[in-house]
């Protein structure tokens, strides 16, 4: 079993744990590799209809391991460079799959959500936080640019004067204020968090998974294309949609006027 990134799948729902409550699951080269890793495998498998992100303990993700990049510092200038690209290049690969996987993704946000915690949140489809979590860019308190694909995200979700706050200040914030820019969509009471996930994952993973993964592609496509280019994507990726199993039971079900079976396929 990995050690510092455990995955299970229970009913179509995949649980990605980020493992090193310790270190408020702060992110070294072996849980980068192992992102990398868990996060292809749950891409590619065909069982798993929706995926929660989460952290172990009572914390999200705290960023980057401090201690980890201190301990680095010894080094020459080209090993720090090469180790510091490997980690970088090791974690967006992962924000990749995630970004791009055919099914919905859920990050699951308790306590601490700082630095990559914040470019991971974002790379999720939806986000869900406890009241009591707290957020902060954070990459400026160390002299670092930020990485995980957040200052593609942010402009996006938040506008390019709020990101350039987020990211230039590095201020602390309530799951209140997330809310209300957008970078999460929902802050609830932390005794409700888990119900509130759970119900939501379960929606999704009995749902049409395939017209689920065909939207979330257009989506993401929109902020490249023009309209034109854009109408053909939707046509193309409709057309593929009713020639599912879902769609056929999707339209017969409505007919019928009963709930749909989905299989996601």
């Amino acid at each position: 079993m990995s050690k510092t990134v455990q995955t299970s799948i229970v009913d179509g729902v995949a649980t990605l744990l980020l493992n090193r409550p310790d270190r408020l699951n702060a992110l070294d080269a072996e849980m980068a590799r192992e992102l990398a890793i868990a996060t292809r495998a749950l891409a590619e498998n065909p069982e798993v209809r929706c995926v929660v992100v989460t952290g172990a303990g009572d914390n999200f993700q705290a960023g980057g391991d401090i201690e980890y990049f201190r301990a680095g510092l010894q080094g020459s200038e080209a090993t720090r460079r090469e180790e510091i690209r490997a980690i970088i290049d090791e974690v967006h690969t992962a924000i990749t799959h995630l970004r791009t996987m055919p099914k919905p993704v859920v990050a699951r946000i308790q306590g601490a959500a700082a630095g990559f915690g914040v470019s991971l949140l974002a790379a999720c489809d939806l986000a869900i936080a406890a009241d009591s979590a707290r957020f902060t860019l954070a990459y400026c308190h160390i002299g670092a640019s930020p990485d995980g694909g957040s200052t593609y995200a942010l402009p996006r979700m938040v506008g390019m004067k709020r990101a350039m706050e987020l990211a230039l200040l590095g201020e602390r914030f309530d799951a209140a204020k997330a809310e209300a820019i957008g970078l999460i969509n929902r802050a609830v009471p932390a005794a409700l968090l888990d119900a509130t996930v759970q119900k939501l994952a379960q929606h999704f993973a009995s749902g049409p998974t395939f017209a689920y993964g065909r939207t979330k592609a257009l989506l993401n496509a929109s902020w490249n294309n023009d309209m034109a280019t854009q109408l053909d994507a939707e046509m193309e990726s409709f057309s593929e949609c009713a020639l599912s199993n879902d769609f056929t039971e999707g339209v017969i079900a409505f007919c019928d006027k009963r709930k749909a079976e989905f299989t996601g396929r």
